[in-house]
């Protein structure tokens, strides 16, 4: 080799790898928060003054970059539109860009600038429901509301599945209200046609996924729904009557949505491919943008504070305008502190049963047993041996279970029996030997919320085992057979706190007792997506339903944005917080055993309002509540000051500098009580203040009643409150003192309003904790 040559490639590979490291320098998308009061009026719109921000900032860094090599205006310009990812204005003031660690400093000396944090992943929380919630009232809140008509909803999700029954617009008014500013977006699959006067705009946002990964290839661009949750969720909020739907004949009759004459709008944010806050931040900016009334958000980031949440942001905004903001607690439960949307000026709603199950195993004797199953068909179990053999009961070897006629009902035993085999193991294990129906005993969460069932079997109730082993035992020639596509309503104890349901305190801000209340969450049945197996039989045979059961707090959350719909209708002047408190002061807290509502995630204890809230969503009640605890925005804010929130912290909320810091407080004027008692001394004394407004008919009186928390004295001043007029305002004083013993943890009570000589109860539930369960 040519000395000289070999001298050259020495003194100039020094400078190509130099910038080759320039040019390959780690990028990243960040959500960057401006401050609107310093706008630049040298710009015409917000979007000219941060698409110059980043165009500025890309040009320095390929002057650097390309050690005075040249590119032109032209080539840099087409860089900064590139990595401008979205640009807002409603939800937040600011945009999102991708840029280089050198960039973001750069960028962090530029006026205007507030803050900035790099995008993340969102954690989505994934016919009947309406007759347990009494709509159906003749004089309920949907005979009031006219059905949640022209109340437009706007859904945060995955898409919707537009062909989809409960989307036709059957029996819709033909007008749209003149309010609404969205569209329907054209995509892949996806016409302008799809719409109607029920779904009447689709968008979809996935530039922040694409951002994040630029060689990603979209496999359904558009609104269109990919995975289900998104057609589940918005047909459980507002769908339209469906007559003979059901899942696989299960829970079949009339499917209809919770407002079932409210208008859709679907915000498509969730992808195959990613689920970015950059991209939900834009969907909720733009139904904002479009004049939604309500917000139904079934998603939320896990560990996030409240001013790097998305979610949190936008609601504010949202919440200055009147929307309000439904948004679902999480599936982390059911340890305590698993909540996310722990957000004060939205509502957080938490998972329920409800009162409905599936199949019957009858008895060769004619005795029936109400069990659990949804294996998907008619199968034919009819007459068959019924096996009952400790040496095999306990199904969990496949071995011992080979030796079985395949003609027969198998019995196994209670899983809490059986040296820890899990009853999904055993369900598995005698699947395999494909014997023609078995029957197991198990009242494990997991499976009969949130599992599928994929052979002819079913579950029963430890306490119904006995009797089917006396049977099987006392008979030389035990029978039985199991009827699927049998559908129970009335079952007791119905709701229950469902065990995947995050529980509370919320992390961002512990002093608001969070989830707000429970609705029905666990196998709620809607539309859903036909292209995506809904059932299974086997290992190898799936079967798609344009109706499916699914279970979570995705599925609690569209059912309160469902009843704020009706409630927007029927009182159109009251405030978000006003809303949000007409459900939590009539939120009922006991079973339809009228005993307090029972937790799935602690089988032997009631229920915590860390679990449930207030209670179970009452509709018809909270039509008309009585008195309503009312908040302001600068409430809000005084809030975020009492909790140390610096000044750019409230700034990326509000997005406004007309907020100040004068009255710095942790008591919020909330329809419900938490505090905090030290580990070290086991002791507290809280005082709170509220100040209600009688939204009844005119003059009454309130007095006070308490349930006091375990260990604790409440003292309430004054205890009773007389109002002279509707709208009046009142305030009084809550005192709680405790000393709490070691074997305490959690306790709870509740104040209670109740009207003399009236029909309304006002009530707020009370919970003490130990500061360390944060």
């Amino acid at each position: 080799m040519d000395l000289n040559f070999l001298f050259s490639l020495l003194l100039i590979a020094p400078c190509f790898l130099l910038t080759f490291h320039a040019n390959a320098e780690i990028t990243s998308t960040y959500i960057i928060h401006m401050n609107k009061s310093l706008f630049p009026q040298i710009f015409t719109t917000h979007h000219d003054w941060f698409e110059s921000t980043v165009h500025s900032l890309k040009s320095k860094t390929l002057a650097f970059d390309d050690h005075g090599h040249g590119h032109d205006q032209d080539q840099s310009s087409k860089k900064s539109m590139k990595t401008l990812v979205y640009t807002y204005d409603n939800a937040m003031y600011g945009f999102s860009a991708v840029l280089s660690s050198k960039e973001l400093e750069s960028l962090k000396n530029i006026d205007g600038f507030v803050a900035a944090y790099q995008d993340r992943t969102v954690t989505v929380d994934t016919t009947h429901t309406y007759e347990f919630l009494n709509l159906d009232s003749p004089s309920g809140l949907w005979h009031a509301s006219n059905f949640g008509e022209d109340i437009i909803v706007g859904v945060i999700d995955s898409g919707v599945w537009p062909e989809s029954k409960s989307f036709r617009d059957d029996g819709m008014t033909k007008k749209i209200p003149s309010k609404w500013k969205g569209t329907c977006e054209i995509g892949q699959e996806f016409n302008a046609s799809m719409c109607n006067f029920k779904l009447i705009g689709a968008r979809y946002f996935n530039k922040g996924v694409i951002a994040s990964n630029p060689n990603v290839t979209i496999l359904m661009n558009s609104a269109r729904d990919f995975r289900g949750h998104g057609t589940h969720t918005s047909s459980t909020v507002a769908g339209n009557y469906v007559k003979g739907a059901s899942y696989f004949g299960y829970a079949k009759g009339v499917a209809r949505g919770i407002a079932p004459k409210a208008r859709l709008a679907m915000y498509k944010t969730i992808w195959a491919e990613g689920r970015l806050a950059s991209d939900v931040l834009a969907g909720m900016d733009q139904a904002i943008v479009d004049g939604v009334d309500v917000i139904s958000i079934s998603m939320g980031f896990d560990g996030a504070p409240l001013y790097e949440d998305p979610i949190a942001i936008a609601s504010f905004a949202a919440m200055e305008k009147g929307i309000v903001v439904s948004s679902s607690a999480g599936n982390a439960g059911p340890d305590l502190g698993t909540l996310h949307n722990g957000i004060p000026w939205l509502i957080t709603v938490a998972a329920g049963t409800v009162d409905r199950t599936f199949g019957t195993l009858v008895l060769g004797n004619g005795q029936n047993i109400i069990g659990w199953t949804l294996f998907p068909a008619n199968a034919i179990v009819e007459n068959l041996p019924l096996v009952y053999n400790k040496t095999l009961s306990s199904c969990n070897s496949e071995k011992l279970l080979s030796q079985v006629d395949k003609q027969v009902v198998l019995f196994c035993d209670d899983e809490s029996t059986t040296n820890s085999t899990s009853v999904f193991h055993q369900i598995n294990t005698v699947a395999e030997t494909n014997v023609l129906g078995a029957v197991f005993v198990s009242e494990n969460p997991k499976l009969i919320d949130l599992a599928n069932i994929y052979s002819p079997i079913i579950v029963i109730k430890p306490k119904d085992a006995e009797s089917v082993i006396n049977y099987a035992k006392s008979h030389q020639n035990p029978t039985a057979s199991i009827r699927f596509q049998e559908t129970y309503v009335g079952i007791k104890p119905a709701p229950t706190a469902a065990e995947y349901s995050s529980r509370g305190p919320s992390h961002s801000l512990p002093w608001i007792l969070k989830p707000d209340i429970m609705a029905p969450g666990s196998r709620i049945l809607a539309a859903y997506v036909p292209r995506k197996a809904s059932g299974r039989i086997g290992s190898n045979v799936f079967l798609s339903s344009d109706y499916n059961f699914m279970s979570g707090t995705s599925m609690a959350c569209p059912h309160v944005s469902g009843v704020v719909a009706l409630l927007k209708s029927a009182h159109p002047q009251w405030s978000a917080a006003a809303i949000r408190s007409a459900l939590i002061t009539t939120a009922n807290p006991m079973d339809n055993t009228q005993s307090p509502i029972k937790d799935n995630g602690y089988p032997t204890q009631q229920a915590s309002p860390l679990a449930i809230g207030a209670g179970e969503i009452d509709p018809n009640r909270a039509m008309n509540p009585g008195l309503i605890y009312d908040v302001t925005p600068q409430d809000y804010v005084n809030l975020l000051c009492g909790s140390n929130f610096t000044k750019n912290q409230i700034l990326t909320i509000t997005r406004s500098s007309s907020y100040d810091c004068e009255n710095p407080s942790l008591d919020l004027n909330y329809p419900s009580f938490i505090a905090f008692y030290s580990n070290k001394t086991r002791s507290m004394v809280h005082k709170f203040k509220r100040t209600v407004t009688n939204v009844g008919d005119g003059a009454a009186t309130y007095k006070a009643k308490v349930t006091h928390p375990k260990g604790c004295l409440v003292t309430v001043s004054p205890d009773i409150l007389s109002f002279s007029y509707r709208n009046e305002k009142q305030s009084y004083y809550i005192v709680i003192k405790c000393v709490m013993y070691k074997k305490e943890n959690v306790s709870s009570g509740d104040l209670v309003w109740a009207e003399d000589g009236g029909t309304h109860t006002v009530r707020s539930p009370i919970v003490v904790a130990p500061s360390g369960i944060v």
